[in-house]
């Protein structure tokens, strides 16, 4: 279970805390609303009948005025048991049960003191007043961990694995000698390190024995914690519910590991997640018995909760890069009785109008997929009207922190623009790796990740010479935390197209900037090389973001205020590319679904304002 904070605490629960950590009396309830306290009912509510303050540093005022016995009993009507002779003996309890909290704090020598005052004028409450001096703070002296049993025995014989899990338990433990002791942190430090061991092959790890022996004249703690890791489980053989439609070898070859492999929650956890991004399944839980008598070859238990075999989707949406649009999305997860998905998605706007589609195998060994995919899309930015169309045959992988596609891709595209219009059309053969190592993939903090997409092929054209040609592109991302609660993304574009320049290379294929995920303050595709005042395509990109995130309040940690700056642009050739700059700020929300954001940019080359709306990662 997760540590718990003291406040708020029923009173049964404080002094059970306060014989643990240094002996207290426990004082049986004597009225009926201490009764009922001690049966975990609240208290009667009627006005305030006074007021409480705390006097002493500032980090403990909330600790103890928020939980002690007279804030809980502090509009308890006097003819229901909050008499004046039970106020005067709460008063009196007060400094004992101040003492017990600020013990959780790591301050065993604390004086408190509490007096009740009568009300300073007519129309105000008597005033109960605590005065608290902490005293010094008592620190951990020493630090004793150690980890027994099965994997102490493996660690000793020489086995690398169990050296290093030992070695990390112990080096991973966060209260060091020196650092303060709060009863918070020694909880937390025994339940991270328990975590640690049933995370990492041995599930049915368990303290055998923890001590925290204060010295309390010497403000000094000596801790001791004793765990046996039980057996380390090996993984058995599937066991499947809830299989219905879609068959059970598809779940057993989203599987990465084998009967015999050491446990992993992470691998179960990885497992779990691509079963729900199978598209599927509604749900997927994945877990193991821990039962040691079943270590070597413990059951894989997976549950699932399958999709309808059919759905649609119909959405009205706006993009600040394409205009409001209405969109229809139809998913079918056995068209013509086959084991494939199809997904087929309309959009239509007034910018932008498309039709993509995608066909594509359930999981195969070693989790490929066979796929067959296309799209054909109208779209109309400033003084241009570009037309495309693409058809990709391959097969695709998705790993843990690894997605690999390969693939054979026909393009055709047509522009039309104050220049006159441009048809052509390329093949090409195509390698894509995307790769991540981030904490979630939907709401990630600390990670970083490359996408590279790859390309050879030939492209002809009706205006231009045709020949062959290649293409390069990536993207690289960084997300780091820092202070107090601050977080920092980072982001680089880089792109390239390798061809004469007399070549017709198709415009889906190469780059411009501007936009809501390039270089905010801009319009979508406004920057790029000009030709005779006519903003076109170029065959060289290079753009940059940095953006710092911070929660607004405490009370909403998941609304952050965000600044950023973004820089680039698109050319014929890199060292013809003249960075635009946009800076601005941003409100975003970190939703169940993924990021959402709203910014406002200043594009500082077009001396104005635009509004980017955007949603999810972009990996």
């Amino acid at each position: 279970m997760p540590p718990t904070r003291p406040r708020p605490l029923a009173f049964a629960i404080v002094l059970a805390l306060a014989a643990l950590l240094g002996g207290c009396s426990v004082l049986k309830p004597k009225s009926d609303q201490e009764a009922a306290a001690a049966r975990g009912e609240p208290p009667a509510e009627g006005p305030p009948r006074y007021d409480i303050e705390v006097e002493g540093p500032r980090e403990l005022r909330a600790l103890v005025g928020d939980n002690l016995d007279l804030a809980r009993f502090r509009t308890v009507p006097a003819d229901q048991g909050l008499t004046d002779e039970e106020l005067a003996r709460l008063v009196a309890q007060a400094p004992e049960q101040a003492r017990t909290l600020l013990r959780t704090e790591g301050y065993f020598n604390a004086q408190v003191q509490a007096r009740l005052e009568p009300a300073p004028a007519e129309g105000k409450l008597p005033r109960v007043v605590v005065s608290i001096d902490p005293g010094p703070r008592t620190t951990v002296q020493s630090v004793d961990v150690q980890v027994k049993g099965n994997l102490q025995q493996r660690a000793d014989a020489g086995e690398r694995p169990a050296q290093r899990l030992r070695e990390k338990v112990q080096k991973d433990w966060p209260l060091k000698p020196g650092d303060a002791f709060r009863q918070d942190d020694w909880t937390a430090a025994k339940n991270g390190a328990i975590t640690q061991l049933q995370a990492n092959g041995y599930p049915a790890a368990t303290w055998t024995d923890t001590q925290a022996a204060i010295r309390s004249r010497e403000q000094a703690a000596a801790l001791t914690a004793q765990a046996d890791s039980g057996p380390l489980f090996h993984l058995g053989g599937l066991k499947l519910e809830g299989v219905q439609r879609y068959g059970e070898q598809a779940i057993r070859n989203l599987a990465d590991f084998q009967p015999g492999e050491p446990y992993s929650e992470q691998k179960l956890l990885d497992y779990q997640d691509r079963l729900r991004l199978s598209g599927l399944y509604e749900g997927a839980a994945v877990s193991i018995d821990t039962n040691p008598s079943v270590a070597d070859a413990t059951p894989v238990t997976v549950r699932v909760r399958e999709q309808r075999e059919q759905n649609a989707t119909l959405g009205l949406g706006y993009s600040s890069d394409t205009g409001p649009r209405f969109t229809l999305e139809h998913f079918h997860r056995r068209p013509f009785g086959l084991n494939w998905t199809a997904r087929n998605n309309f959009e239509l706007g007034s910018q932008r109008k498309l039709w993509e589609w995608d066909l594509r195998s359930y999981a195969k060994e070693r989790m490929w997929q066979d796929l067959v995919a296309g799209n054909v899309e109208q779209l109309k930015v400033e003084d241009e009207d570009r037309l495309s169309a693409r058809l990709r045959v391959g097969r695709s992988q998705s790993r843990n922190k690894l997605d690999r596609m390969y693939y054979g891709e026909g393009t055709y595209s047509r522009v039309d623009s104050p220049l006159g219009r441009v048809t052509s059309q390329a093949l090409t053969a195509n390698a894509d790796w995307t790769w991540r190592d981030v904490d979630s993939r939907l709401l990630p903090t600390r990670g970083q990740a490359v996408i590279l997409q790859t390309a050879l092929g030939y492209a002809r054209s009706d205006e231009a010479e045709s020949g062959p040609f290649g293409r390069l592109y990536t993207r690289l991302l960084a997300f780091r935390p820092f202070g107090n609660g601050w977080n920092a993304r980072l982001r680089l574009d880089v792109g390239q197209v390798f061809a004469r320049q007399a070549i017709g290379v198709p415009d889906p294929l190469l780059f411009r900037a501007g936009g809501e995920d390039s270089v905010r303050g801009y319009a979508y595709r406004s920057l790029g090389p000009e030709v005779n005042g006519v903003v076109t395509s170029g065959r060289s990109l290079l753009t940059a973001s940095a953006e710092i995130t911070h929660p607004i309040s405490r009370r909403m940690p998941a609304l952050l205020g965000a600044a950023f700056i973004d820089a680039g642009n698109a050319a014929e050739r890199f060292s013809d590319i003249k960075p635009a700059v946009g800076v601005g700020v941003g409100l975003h929300y970190r939703s169940p679904v993924g990021p959402l954001r709203l910014d406002l940019a200043y594009g500082v080359d077009d001396a104005r304002f635009r509004v980017h709306v955007t949603a999810g990662a972009s990996f």
